[in-house]
């Protein structure tokens, strides 16, 4: 992020990287809506020959991705020429078993960039569909939809649209209060507002709620920061990684800094919190009580947990009081918060996509993204019409207090790199490998990140 997108809201950056993205590649992303589309029917979805169509939609083989195909019965009693069809695969096979099927000349139709590609790896790659005309024919209008413009524009490149988001996650923190509570300790705010939220007020707050114990039992920690991406954690901090430029350049920077003294301070600051501040666990602890993909915090060990607003979806479930509040200010004026806005995008190769996007409109509606609130088990819907709804799903927090978060980590958000940059799948891959002794404290950043800025800078090169 360059100095001029501090100032801006995270979807500008993403029109402005991928308008220059769009201006390099001709604005090309594969053929149109029109000319892929000719001679398909309309809303009757069945080619117009009245012969029955059938659509692919893949997703991650999880509960809250995969509970579309309860949608599907109903889906297909009003479009009786469309039968839909859901192919799913693991998170980590996610972007592998894409491409094979690409590949081997069975697109899906419709999927979002669920694995570690992002939107701006599928663009470049030539997967997407320009979806402008078919929005244009269909007279789709996102206001009938409540979705909000801007989170609209976010998947528009130079005026032409690739994808309709129908998911928006932000960061949040989460907190236990039955340890706020028997440490005496005040619940956090959920107002981003509230300036006295420092960083450094949540290292005091998790100072008094962590005991650590040679009985593992005993032992619990105050904190669990996992903001956003490994590269993109010094962001928090108002350290910026990448060149100012890879938001002009099509998500293609230039240089990046992942050795300098402001980035690995960075890094260093959230390390404190495990090895010298010690109120936050090490990855390998956190294993011993919660297992290899476990969460410590579910487990009732640990007092704060910020992440992604997925961590929201089992609140339902916890085995203790829960609460929502503002993730701390850190350093960064602007940028407190990650954004996660997921797309539903048709396949550059997809054989019906008119079809398609009669799915993906039944899948925005009000009433379809209320009911998949409660069968995805808390997933925060894009239609603002809806979010009433989720403000409200969860047992024990007030929704006030989930709207307040919510609307604040939006102010002070910005959208996640692995949407922003070229090659981030790869990028991801190497952070968590080359990052994983150092969380582990059998290496120091300073003898890893020299590596990580190599290696980076061969990815972003290929």
């Amino acid at each position: 992020m360059n100095k001029s997108m501090k100032s801006k809201r995270p979807a500008v950056a993403l029109i402005t990287a991928l308008t220059v993205m769009a201006a390099l590649s001709g604005c090309s992303g594969g053929k149109s809506a029109g000319n892929v589309a000719a001679g398909n029917s309309g809303a009757g979805g069945n080619g117009g020959s009245g012969e029955q169509v059938t659509i692919s939609h893949y997703t991650i083989d999880s509960e809250d991705r995969a509970f579309i195909e309860k949608l599907i019965p109903d889906f297909e009693k009003q479009h009786p020429g469309i039968k839909v069809k859901v192919e799913k695969a693991p998170y980590e096979q996610f972007d592998s078993k894409l491409q094979t099927l690409i590949a081997g000349g069975n697109s899906p139709d419709v999927t979002s960039h669920y694995g570690y590609g992002g939107f701006a790896e599928y663009y470049n790659k030539g997967m997407l569909l320009d979806l402008t005309d078919l929005i244009k024919e269909d007279g789709f209008k996102a206001e009938d939809y409540h979705i909000p413009g801007n989170l609209m524009n976010i998947y528009t490149v130079n005026g032409h649209t690739y994808g309709i988001p129908v998911n928006m996650y932000v960061t949040l923190m989460l907190y236990n209060k039955d340890m706020f509570d028997a440490a005496g300790v005040a619940y956090p705010p959920s107002d981003y507002e509230d300036k006295s939220w420092t960083f450094d007020q949540m290292v005091e707050d998790a100072k008094k709620l962590t005991n650590v114990s040679d009985d593992i039992a005993k032992t619990q920690y105050g904190v669990d920061f996992t903001w956003a991406e490994r590269d993109m954690r010094p962001l928090y901090f108002g350290a910026e990684p990448y060149s100012a430029d890879t938001w002009t350049n099509g998500g293609v920077p230039s240089e990046t800094y992942f050795d300098s003294p402001e980035v690995i301070a960075a890094y260093q600051k959230l390390f404190d919190l495990v090895f010298k501040d010690k109120v936050s666990p090490t990855s390998e602890w956190s294993k011993s009580v919660a297992g290899q993909n476990g969460d410590p915090f579910v487990a009732g060990k640990i007092g704060m947990s910020i992440g992604g607003s997925w961590n929201l979806a089992g609140a339902n479930d916890f085995p203790f009081k829960i609460g929502v509040a503002a993730v701390p200010w850190g350093g960064n004026e602007q940028v407190r918060s990650t954004l996660f806005v997921d797309p539903l995008l048709i396949l550059k190769d997809s054989k019906h996509p008119k079809e398609a996007f009669e799915w993906i409109k039944y899948l925005l509606t009000t009433e379809i993204q209320e009911k998949s609130i409660e069968l995805s088990g808390g997933n925060p819907p894009v239609n603002t019409e809806a979010a009433e709804a989720y403000y409200k799903h969860f047992d024990g927090i007030d929704p006030a207090d989930v709207k307040k978060v919510y609307e604040g980590a939006v102010k002070y958000g910005y959208e996640s790199y692995n949407h922003l940059i070229t090659n981030y799948s790869q990028i991801n891959d190497m952070f968590i490998n080359e990052l994983q002794p150092v969380e582990t404290g059998h290496k120091t950043l300073e003898e890893v990140m020299p590596v990580i800025q190599k290696k980076v800078t061969e990815i972003i090169a290929r």
